[in-house]
């Protein structure tokens, strides 16, 4: 075979092999996890709030992403109740992990509400990756307040990512599972009662975005947690 031919099929072969291998990386594959210090802002501004005015220990601290913090209701939803929001948006669970030893452990609550694990999987992290961070909490948690109760709220079901609901349904059901052997740990299941009889979102309960809820969302929530949080 002629010298230039010969060369011809070896570039086709190993241009067809590179793209073979390019077609491998899954369309959806995501960048490292960001640097939790982009959040650094709203945290020293929960600490200067914890300077002004010191809260009581032995209440119940709400955490996660902005499904907790756009909660602006939430010390009235639970009148009685002493309670603190330290949501920041579009943070994930590794995230709150990174920052439970100032803005959940210092408050020594006997109960912390987590919502987390949303962005997580929106951002293409798997359900062993997101179990894991929250495996990491559980394991912080207990070891500086022992007898602190635990309560994970399920991922919701956005209309907005439905396309991530499989993962998100096997994420929860992974933290279930581990919820199950613990006393002190309680899975608080949102995803079940914001769907319809037909198995979607229930549109009143989510905002235009078809990402963050409505009122009538943290109603719904409020009555499933009411339970737990009294």
């Amino acid at each position: 075979m002629h010298l230039l031919a010969i060369l011809f099929l070896v570039g086709a072969r190993a241009g067809a092999l590179s793209a073979q291998t390019a077609g491998a990386q899954p369309a959806n594959a995501v960048a490292p996890a960001p640097d939790p210090r982009r959040f650094e802002a709203e945290i020293r501004a929960f600490e200067a709030a914890d300077r002004a005015r010191p809260p009581s220990p032995g209440g119940v601290v709400f955490v996660g992403s902005s499904s907790i913090k756009n909660w602006i209701d939430v010390a009235a939803d639970f009148p009685g109740v002493p309670v603190l929001n330290r949501g920041f948006g579009g943070s994930t669970m590794a995230d709150v992990v990174y920052y439970m030893r100032r803005i959940v452990l210092p408050y020594r609550p006997r109960l912390v509400v987590l919502y987390a694990g949303d962005n997580d999987v929106a951002e293409g992290r798997t359900p062993e990756r997101v179990l894991g961070d929250y495996r990491e909490f559980v394991t912080r948690l207990r070891a500086a307040l022992p007898e602190t109760r635990l309560a994970f709220v399920s991922i919701k079901p956005s209309p907005s990512r439905r396309a991530c609901a499989g993962l998100m349904r096997e994420t929860n059901k992974r933290i279930r599972s581990v919820i199950a052997s613990d006393s002190l740990q309680t899975y608080v299941d949102i995803f079940t009662p914001m769907l319809n009889p037909a198995g979607e979102p229930r549109p009143e309960l989510f905002q235009s975005d078809s990402l963050h809820m409505t009122r009538a969302g943290y109603q719904l929530w409020r009555s499933l947690l009411a339970p737990v949080v009294r």
